[in-house]
């Protein structure tokens, strides 16, 4: 019986309208008919949007909470499409959603980041779709596992859809102040890697939950060769019926698209190739060389588990490892590491350890 496919290993065509970087904007809600014409026509006015996006049915915290002015306002999307020539695209999670929102000729669909948690919605999503040429965004789930994110896009490959890419939305973080949704940027970066030329999308309006740090994610996502942007964009933003913290005008949209310096995955340059290799090929040592060292390193934490056994002493050792951790940060602040990088550093490598003394307690 062979295996299934994964997702990386089906036919996926990635054809989506637009350009690289693709740049998604409109308002968090469709409110009225007003307010989504005007700020489309605006942003359609800067020449810098590619797609039309508006919520149409939001999923809420809590209930009594604005849920999206629902289906009546996809007349005002389609005619906002054809006032402005621009494509279209609304978030869906039910079958419902779907029919709705192509009887209305949306261009591109996406599947929110509460919908890509359950299997089940993204299962139906994908049956509503088979048959049809939709192109469709999934934004990753709303906490940080990468084979929901994964199993969403395998699903919607197995009922035929050949246009998929991701959208980085952030991940509900436990304690995070910073940010609305902890961008973790190593989880997308690891989708990049295993679907290479599946379209990547960041949303630095649902990762910032504030207009101050829109401009310094989305930098950032560019400087990681992602494929471009969804911002969220309302007239009124501070009276928007939902999201306000996190819109902005279409004019600051354009000036914060201005600001941004778009990079390139490479260049053929010959010179700057060279240089790369050379560059390189030191991280290719230094990383041997690492490596090398924390296999000693285990090493003697085996040892160290051996003479713990022989002298039924336990593993973990609370007050020893405080002291590595000082230690590691005493002298990662001397060679400009940062405290988060240390300690994400030394609790690898102190599992592992523990990891290896486990094994020889248990011979």
């Amino acid at each position: 019986m062979s295996q299934p496919q994964t997702a990386a290993e089906m036919a996926v065509k990635n054809d989506f309208p637009g350009k690289k970087p693709l740049i998604i904007s409109g308002p968090c809600s469709a409110e009225t008919e007003e307010q989504l014409i005007e700020t489309c026509t605006r942003l359609a006015a800067t020449g810098k949007v590619d797609m039309l996006r508006a919520g149409i049915w939001k999923p809420r915290t809590k209930p009594g909470m604005f849920e999206g002015i629902g289906t009546k306002g996809l007349p005002w999307l389609q005619k906002a499409k054809e006032l402005t020539g621009l494509p279209t695209t609304v978030e869906v999670a039910t079958p419902k959603h779907v029919e709705d929102a192509l009887a209305f000729e949306v261009d591109v669909l996406w599947i929110g980041a509460r919908t890509t948690v359950n299997p089940f919605s993204v299962q139906a999503i994908a049956d509503a779709l088979r048959g049809t040429d939709v192109p469709v965004f999934i934004k990753n789930p709303v906490h940080p596992d990468l084979e929901l994110w994964l199993g969403a896009v395998e699903r919607l490959a197995k009922a035929g859809v050949q246009n998929i890419g991701l959208i980085h939305r952030g991940f509900a973080s436990y304690g995070n102040t910073e940010y609305r949704n902890a961008p973790m940027w190593h989880l997308p970066i690891e989708m990049k890697r295993r679907l290479p030329g599946m379209p990547l999308i960041c949303d630095p309006s649902h990762i910032c939950g504030n207009r101050a740090g829109l401009a310094a994610v989305a930098q950032k996502s560019i400087n990681l060769d992602f494929d471009g942007l969804m911002l969220e964009s309302h007239i009124d933003p501070d009276n928007a019926w939902s999201d306000a913290k996190q819109q902005v005008t279409p004019q600051r949209l354009a000036e914060l698209l201005d600001g941004l310096v778009w990079r390139h995955e490479t260049s053929d340059q010959q010179e700057f190739l060279t240089v790369l290799a050379t560059l390189r090929e030191q991280i290719n040592q230094l990383d041997d060389e690492i490596l090398h060292l924390l296999g000693r390193r285990m090493q003697v934490a085996e040892s160290i588990g051996t003479y713990k056994k022989e002298n039924d002493i336990t593993i973990l050792q609370t007050s020893r490892w405080n002291e590595i951790l000082e230690r590691g940060m005493q002298k990662g602040d001397q060679l400009g590491l940062t405290h988060d990088f240390i300690r994400k550093y030394f609790d690898a490598v102190h599992l592992e350890s523990i990891n290896r003394q486990n094994r020889v307690m248990s011979r």
